[in-house]
């Protein structure tokens, strides 16, 4: 009798697959691609659907019309719930609908939830946009308050300064340029005495000659007598 049990269980193990094992595995093979599933018996979809992921599940759920998954998928759709959010946030769902003695599909609290963390990442990028922009329209508030100061007169640096904007370098262009302006006037000078000279030498010459010309016509008329 032994033999023979033995026996019976080495062939039920060997024994083929049926068309239903070969067909849910298949789907699960080709899970990417399932659409509507209304047609398959829930309790193939027990077999096939927990190999979905969130989006192919997200999927399934929406090319499924006139049929109610949530049987099968409600529980799955609680783990993503779990998974994504964390076993607090699992809780205190399930807490929210225990005192408000209402039910909702865990997809429909799976959605709710990702539109909810959505607009926080929303709202968290928008005020940091907001503090990016308020710094810097201060940063350049700061640069146009240093760009507009006034800067301390030339003038001073110029003329014998010896605070921060005293230049050496401006000093002895200075004294250059007033050495040159008085090179210039000491030559307009010379000049001017040069031309005064020149006119007395001249009327001298012409004193000297009109003397000459009178004095010869005095002694004429005495040679003459």
């Amino acid at each position: 009798m032994v033999v023979i049990s033995v026996v019976m269980m080495r062939r039920d193990q060997t024994s083929a697959p049926s068309l239903v094992d070969l067909c849910v595995q298949k789907a699960i093979d080709n899970i990417r691609y399932l659409g509507n599933v209304g047609p398959v018996d829930h309790h193939l979809l027990e077999r096939i659907l927990p190999h979905c992921t969130i989006d192919q599940l997200m999927h399934v759920e929406k090319a499924t019309k006139g049929t109610d998954l949530s049987p099968v998928t409600d529980k799955l759709w609680r783990k993503f719930y779990e998974k994504r959010f964390g076993i607090d946030a699992t809780n205190l769902a399930i807490n929210r609908m225990s005192k408000s003695r209402v039910s909702f599909r865990w997809l429909q609290l799976f959605q709710a939830k990702v539109r909810e963390v959505a607009q926080a990442v929303n709202e968290a990028a928008d005020d940091l946009k907001r503090k990016y922009k308020k710094a810097d329209a201060e940063k350049q508030s700061r640069q146009i308050k240093i760009c507009t100061k006034a800067p301390p007169s030339s003038k001073r640096r110029f003329w014998g300064d010896n605070g921060p904007g005293y230049n050496v370098s401006n000093v002895k262009s200075n004294i250059m340029k007033k050495s040159k302006i008085d090179r210039e006037v000491k030559n307009i000078a010379a000049m001017n005495k040069n031309s005064i000279h020149r006119p007395a030498s001249s009327s001298s010459f012409a004193r000297s000659g009109s003397m000459s010309r009178i004095g010869s016509s005095s002694k004429d008329p005495k040679s003459s007598k």
